[in-house]
């Protein structure tokens, strides 16, 4: 993994390098950039694949408090440092914020976006005292507590969580809190999905926990150039993890249209 000092950030990153189009992966909430490895594997022969450790993930820090829009300038510069001018935006969850706020901040550089288990809105109502329950305890005393119910939301069924428990044990405990706010106290993208104007793929689980899937129909509504809606059958919010083989299908198929 490599490391770029920009924004006042270090960024951590992988770059398959190459010279085909170039593709950037944006991961979920409590994620890093390794939950795309089996993406980066099945296109890397003909795409640079980038993915990143977003603030307060994986092994890049956060110095302070920030919010999505500050991410997607954090993937441009990131993009830029590597002599990348344009790319197809790849994002889960979280990653789908962060990459929706590229494509209305510079979309001369976004040749596509990929929108995995995502939303242009705000999180439920009702689901907030649950998630502000988590964060205190995480904080409070670490994530032992909390990680399954947690592992629950994100992972559904079919994934390998052991790893992501000791991921979530080593980390230093106050990195959560700003990625945290950032996520609760997001702003709403909904009334602007009409100026993205990238060709766009939306994939979603069926059995998505976090983000139902009426949320992934608001995107195919409201974005005009939606190329398809992929549903993974039975799969949770991170579909592209449990089920990668119909998900890099897709994937594949819609670089190869660009």
């Amino acid at each position: 993994m490599s490391e770029a000092e920009i924004n006042g950030q270090h960024i951590f990153y992988t770059d398959s390098g190459g010279s085909g189009d170039a593709v950037i992966f944006s991961h979920g909430f409590l994620m890093d950039g390794s939950m795309f490895d089996a993406q980066v594997e099945a296109v890397q022969g003909e795409f640079r694949c980038v993915t990143w450790d977003e603030r307060g993930h994986g092994r890049t820090p956060v110095t302070g408090p920030f919010s999505y829009w500050d991410s997607a300038d954090d993937a441009l510069a990131l993009l830029s440092s590597l002599g990348i001018e344009k790319a197809t935006f790849a994002g889960m969850s979280q990653g789908g914020f962060i990459s929706m706020r590229v494509a209305l901040r510079a979309p001369e550089r976004v040749r596509g976006l990929v929108l995995i288990d995502t939303q242009s809105g705000l999180e439920d109502p009702q689901a907030l005292p649950l998630y502000h329950a988590m964060h205190e305890e995480w904080v409070a005393n670490g994530p032992a507590g909390v990680d399954e119910a947690i592992a629950s939301i994100i992972f559904g069924e079919g994934i390998d969580i052991d790893p992501w428990y000791a991921k979530w044990a080593a980390l230093d405990r106050t990195r959560f809190t700003e990625a945290f706010h950032t996520l609760v106290n997001r702003d709403d993208i909904t009334d602007r999905l009409g100026d993205i104007e990238q060709p766009t793929l939306i994939i979603h689980g069926s059995a998505d926990a976090a983000i139902p899937m009426w949320r992934a129909e608001q995107l195919r509504e409201g974005i005009p150039h939606v190329r398809d809606l992929v549903v993974v059958p039975g799969a949770g919010h991170a579909s592209n993890m449990s089920d990668p083989d119909l998900v890099n299908e897709a994937l594949l198929a819609f670089l190869r249209s660009l």
